[in-house]
């Protein structure tokens, strides 16, 4: 099995590229899992349960967080 490994998803360019192409990478790569750092998804601190859903909906299966998790109190 391939797992693909993104660095930081940084807000909504982020979001957006993810939802624009990680389905085309992830059959091109054949990945089977794809892990990616979220802890800069909402507006480039923290991530919020309505970018965390959004990056699950484009395709990541997991997503690891960091410090930077805490910056949005509404997590």
């Amino acid at each position: 099995m391939r797992i693909l490994v993104l660095g930081d998803i940084v807000g909504r360019p982020g979001r957006t590229f993810l939802k624009s192409h990680l389905s085309a990478i992830r059959n091109r790569l054949n990945a089977g899992l794809i892990f990616a750092n979220g802890e800069n998804a909402a507006g480039g601190a923290g991530i919020t349960a309505k970018t965390a859903n959004e990056i699950k909906q484009a395709g990541v299966d997991a997503i690891t967080l960091g410090d930077h998790v805490w910056d949005q109190m509404n997590f």
